[in-house]
């Protein structure tokens, strides 16, 4: 006779399932938050499951599949890189075992991955999230962090969201000249010529190469391929570089124009801006700062 599922666990089943589905309707890749802003349109919750946790905030539910995604992690079934999380050919394979085996084969890879893990270290139990001691601290901790990442993310795409295309132009020239680059023009309002910013290695812009700058604020849709031939377009001197920074992203074919391409050609998406923003941060004005603030926090991690 089988053994009855926990509460937590029959939650953690039918969550974990329904973000495959999502992830694989997708075409295999989307941000989190966006696979649970569809989970939370498809799938009906009780009260138990929406319920708060009192010490981190979060909504049961959501911090169950963050937690049980850590599983299907190492199994190999799904990843997850900067908030997006992605479906492995593995993942929608094990699709096919239903609902309930797909998360029982996920969690033994899990308890099969702590086994070689160091012997001496350090764990403790839960609170009831699959059952009274079955999971490790080491695991809510890695959950809780990926839950205040994408938390974070979300933040910041949603202040990024709200500007302006020439506000958005004017940060994304604020974080080339902390990188060190000198800004000789900013496109005014009105027609550009598809130059948007134009930047040299020193002063005077003696030194090539001569950097062409394209930006597009456009946070809903991906760059397409004939956008990324008109900055090529006009990059005129042999040693032009030409960089495309979007808040939105680049589709397949916009990213294989440029690595074709025989002239030099960066793409810039949002997750990369604001790796960039993250990094140069302390180059930056206190003026600068204002137009994306950031707030270091620490808190325990993982040592997953």
């Amino acid at each position: 006779m089988a053994k009855e599922l926990s509460p937590s666990r029959k939650l953690a089943v039918k969550v974990i399932f329904e973000a495959f589905r999502v992830l694989k309707e997708a075409g295999g890749t989307l941000k989190g938050y966006e696979v649970i802003e569809k989970i939370r349109e498809r799938l009906k919750f009780s009260d138990w499951d929406t319920e708060r946790y009192e010490k981190t905030g979060y909504i049961r539910w959501e911090s169950i599949l963050h937690f049980f995604s850590i599983d299907c992690q190492k199994a190999g079934y799904m990843q997850k890189s900067k908030g997006t999380w992605i479906l492995t050919p593995e993942g929608e394979e094990a699709m096919k075992l239903g609902p309930e085996e797909l998360m029982a084969s996920a969690t033994r890879s899990y308890h099969e991955w702590k086994k070689n893990q160091k012997p001496d270290e350090e764990t403790k139990e839960t609170e009831d999230l699959s059952g009274p001691g079955e999971e490790t601290f080491e695991q809510k901790q890695r959950a809780l962090l990926e839950q205040y990442e994408e938390k974070a993310y979300e933040g910041l795409r949603n202040y990024v969201l709200i500007k302006n295309p020439y506000e958005f132009q004017d940060l994304v020239a604020a974080l080339l000249s902390a990188m060190g680059y000198f800004i000789s023009h900013v496109s005014p309002k009105g027609r550009d010529g598809g130059i948007d910013i134009i930047a040299y290695n020193d002063p005077l812009g003696t030194k090539p190469p001569r950097i062409i700058v394209q930006v597009k604020h456009r946070p809903d849709s991906s760059i397409s391929s004939d956008d990324v031939q008109r900055l090529i377009g006009t990059m005129k001197r042999e040693s032009d570089v030409g960089i495309f920074v979007t808040s939105g992203d680049f589709s397949q074919p916009a990213k294989q124009e440029a690595r074709l391409s025989g002239k030099h050609v960066e793409l810039i998406d949002f997750d990369r801006l604001l790796d960039l923003w993250t990094k140069y941060y302390d180059k930056l004005s206190d003026e600068q700062k204002y137009m994306l603030p950031l707030q270091a926090v620490y808190f325990l991690g993982s040592n997953e």
